[in-house]
C-alpha cells in the first residue's frame, strides 16, 4: 500500500524551471501524455531520461517490502529522473502520475547537451537535486520511525486484547461467583423465614435481568422517591445509601411496598441491605465485563483501521472504514451528535484501505472541530453513478470565503497557530486522487459539506 509522507515545507518550495526555462527545453525532448495512474518508471528498469512536468502532477515513491511509501510531488516546471540519469543505473523510486499529466522526456545524450547550452537549466537542477537528497533522506528516517512505532503498535494491539479477553471472561466467572456466594449465605442466614428468604431471592432474579435505562434525571427522581418513602419507614441512616443501588436496578416504590409486606418492617432494613451488596457485587463486575470488552472492540477497531496483519486488499468497504474511524475518533465526539445515512448494497471500491481510512480520519477530525465538541456531523455514503460518494457535513461556523479555494493547499490552515498543520486536507486531495477519485467542499455558516468520490472500477489505484 502507499503511504503517502508529509511533505515538508522546503520539499514544496523547492526551486523549479521558470516558464521561460521550460520554452526553452520543449525542442530538446518529446512530449508524454501519461493519465493517473499511468507509470512514467519503475525500480525495474534504468531510467535514461530526464523528465520535465509541463501540466499535473508526479508523485515519486519507494517499494519497501509489500508498502510504498510516497516521497514526493512533482509538479508543473518540476523535474525526475536527473540522478538515475547521472549514474546510469536503475531508479530505486518509482513515479506516477496522480492526475492526468503531460510531461517533457530528454534522453540522456540530449540532456547532457542541454547542460552545456543553457546552463542557467543545469545551475536549478544541480540545487534542486542536492535539496531533493537530504528532503528523501530526512523522509527514509522518519519512515524508520513510523515503522518502528507500527511493529510497537502491532505488538501492543496483540498484548492488549488477550488480557482484555482474560479480564471479560474472569468478569463473568467473578459475577456468577460473587452471585452464588451471596446467594448461599442467605440460605444460611437465619433472621429470614424461608418465604422471606424466596422473596428475596426473587427480587435478586428480577433486579438480574437488566434495569431499565434512565436519563439523569429521571434516575434522579426515582433515588428520591425511593429515599423518601424509606425515611418514612424509618429507615433514615440507610435510605440514602440503599436508594441509588436500588433506582440503578430498576427497583421501584411499588415493588419495595410488596416486599416489606412479605418481611416485615423489622427485617426490611436487613433483606435491602443484602440486596444492594448483592447488586453492587454484580454491579461492579458487569462494568468491569464492559470496560474489558471496550478495550477489545477498540483493538478490533484499530487493526481494522490500520488493516494490521492483513495485505493491502483489492477492494474497500467504504462503510466499515468509517465505522472504524467513528470508533477509534469516539474520545473526541463524545459530545457531538453524529447522524449515519448509508446506502444499502454499496459496492466496493478499489483502493487501500489504511490510506481512505486517513482521507475519513482527517474529514471527521475536522468536522469534530468545527463543531467544538458540540453540534452534528453526518455521514452520508451513497452510489453516484459510477462512483461511491462519502459526505461528511457539520453544522459549524462554515469556512470563511476567502480560505475555500486554498483548503486543499499543502500548509494552508484556518485553525490557530500551532493547532494545526495544514497538511490533512492536502493528505486528502492526494489519496483520493492516488484512487482515480475527486474531493470537493461546500461551506456555508452552520453546513459545511466535504464531498469524496471514488470510482466503482478503477484501473490503477495507486499501489
Amino acid at each position: 500500500m502507499i503511504r503517502p509522507t508529509d511533505d515538508t515545507k522546503a520539499a514544496q518550495e523547492e526551486q523549479g524551471l521558470t516558464h521561460e526555462q521550460v520554452e526553452a527545453l520543449v525542442p530538446y525532448g518529446d512530449e508524454l501524455r501519461l493519465d493517473a495512474g499511468d507509470y512514467l518508471f519503475d525500480e525495474k528498469g534504468v531510467v535514461d531520461s530526464f523528465y520535465v512536468v509541463l501540466e499535473g502532477e508526479i508523485g515519486i515513491s519507494r517499494l519497501d517490502g509489500a508498502e510504498e511509501t510516497r516521497l514526493l510531488t512533482h509538479r508543473a516546471g518540476e523535474f525526475t529522473g536527473g540522478l538515475a540519469v547521472l549514474t546510469g543505473r536503475t531508479s530505486v523510486h518509482r513515479a506516477r502520475a496522480i492526475a492526468t499529466s503531460r510531461v517533457l522526456e530528454i534522453d540522456s545524450g540530449t540532456f547532457r547537451r542541454v547542460a552545456v547550452e543553457i546552463p542557467d537549466v543545469a545551475d536549478v537542477f544541480i540545487s534542486g537535486l542536492a535539496r531533493r537528497m537530504r528532503h528523501t533522506q530526512r523522509a527514509y528516517r522518519q519512515h524508520e520511525k513510523l515503522a518502528a512505532l507500527g511493529k510497537l503498535s502491532a505488538g501492543l494491539a496483540h498484548e492488549l486484547n488477550n488480557p482484555a479477553a482474560a479480564a471479560r471472561r474472569a468478569a463473568e466467572e467473578l459475577r456468577d461467583a460473587g452471585l452464588r456466594a451471596q446467594l448461599l449465605a442467605l440460605e444460611h442466614d437465619e433472621r429470614f423465614s424461608p418465604d422471606a428468604r424466596d422473596a428475596l431471592a426473587t427480587l435478586q432474579r428480577e433486579t438480574s435481568r437488566g434495569a431499565t435505562h434512565l436519563d439523569p434525571l429521571a434516575l434522579s427522581d426515582a433515588e428520591d422517591a425511593l429515599g423518601g418513602w424509606l425515611e418514612d419507614l424509618g429507615l433514615e441512616e440507610a435510605a440514602w445509601d440503599l436508594a441509588p443501588t436500588l433506582a440503578a436496578a430498576g427497583v421501584g416504590v411499588e415493588r419495595l411496598e410488596s416486599l416489606a409486606a412479605q418481611l416485615g418492617d423489622r427485617l426490611l432494613a436487613d433483606g435491602l441491605g443484602w440486596l444492594a451488596t448483592t447488586l453492587e457485587i454484580t454491579g461492579l463486575a458487569d462494568e468491569v465485563w464492559v470496560s474489558a470488552g471496550r478495550i477489545s472492540d477498540l483493538v478490533g477497531a484499530m487493526k481494522e483501521y490500520t488493516y494490521m496483519d492483513r495485505g493491502a486488499p483489492l477492494e474497500v468497504d467504504v462503510v466499515s472504514g468509517l465505522e472504524n474511524t467513528l470508533t477509534i475518533l469516539g474520545h473526541k465526539l463524545g459530545g457531538v451528535s453524529v447522524v449515519r445515512s448509508y446506502e444499502d448494497n454499496l459496492p466496493k471500491v478499489p483502493g487501500h484501505g489504511g490510506e481512505l481510512n486517513q482521507v475519513w480520519t482527517n474529514l471527521i477530525d475536522n468536522a469534530a472541530d468545527a463543531v467544538d465538541g458540540r453540534g452534528s456531523i453526518t455521514v452520508k455514503v451513497f452510489e453516484d453513478g459510477d462512483r461511491v460518494a462519502v459526505e461528511v457535513t457539520d453544522d459549524g461556523p462554515g469556512i470563511p470565503r476567502e480560505a475555500r479555494d486554498h483548503v486543499f493547499e499543502p500548509f494552508f490552515t484556518t485553525k490557530e497557530v500551532g493547532a494545526g498543520t495544514g497538511l490533512g486536507l492536502d493528505i486528502v486531495r492526494r489519496v483520493v486522487a492516488g484512487h482515480g477519485g475527486e474531493v470537493f467542499v461546500g461551506s456555508n455558516p452552520g453546513e459545511t459539506k466535504f464531498t469524496v468520490r471514488l470510482p466503482k472500477n478503477n484501473r490503477e489505484n495507486g499501489g
